[in-house]
């Protein structure tokens, strides 16, 4: 599949299939820059979706607690741990946080996100400007419709792979 812009175009092979973000290095660098980070990393891979709220959104991204894969997964941790990276300086922007917007959770401290990320299901105005939007999902929402929801969620979905396009052998 040919993206417009590859570099920065994130393609997230899920359990219940593929999700593509563009990303929005226009509006969140920083952001931007430590999700490629990490993908290019294979931090993501394995990571349960670990907050799905009906209606809302879905949360995954807790790469130290919530990695499927790792000796360290914890189910009753995940959504506590972010990366081994410091935190992130919040770049709060205009894009409206819409259905299939890629935004990052965060705690009570504006410059609290790291790896942490979530996916609207549908418009959240109220989180508008408090929290970082770095992306949008262009393919695949359909599938992001279809994972498990629950706070925690039992036998999660989660993200098997995830990858810059730029990266993928055509």
């Amino acid at each position: 599949m040919a993206y417009a812009d590859p570099e920065n175009t994130l393609v997230i092979e899920t359990t219940q299939g593929k999700v593509v973000i563009a990303m929005k290095p226009e509006v969140a660098p920083g952001h931007v820059e430590h999700i490629k980070k990490l993908a290019r990393e294979g931090a993501y891979d394995g990571v349960v979706f670990h907050r799905v709220i009906e209606g809302f959104m879905a949360q995954t991204g807790d790469v130290k607690f919530g990695n499927s894969n790792s000796s360290d997964f914890n189910p009753s941790r995940t959504g506590t741990g972010g990366s081994q990276y410091a935190n992130l300086k919040q770049e709060f922007n205009a894009e409206p946080h819409v259905r299939g917007t890629a935004s990052m959770a965060r705690a009570q401290d504006p410059d609290s996100a790291n790896s942490q990320f979530f996916i609207c299901f549908a418009d959240a105005p109220f989180l508008n400007r408090q929290y970082t939007v770095w992306g949008q999902v262009i393919e695949g929402m359909e599938n992001v419709d279809q994972i498990k929801r629950g706070e925690p969620v039992i036998n999660p979905d989660k993200m098997v792979s995830v990858k810059v396009a730029a990266d993928i052998a055509e």
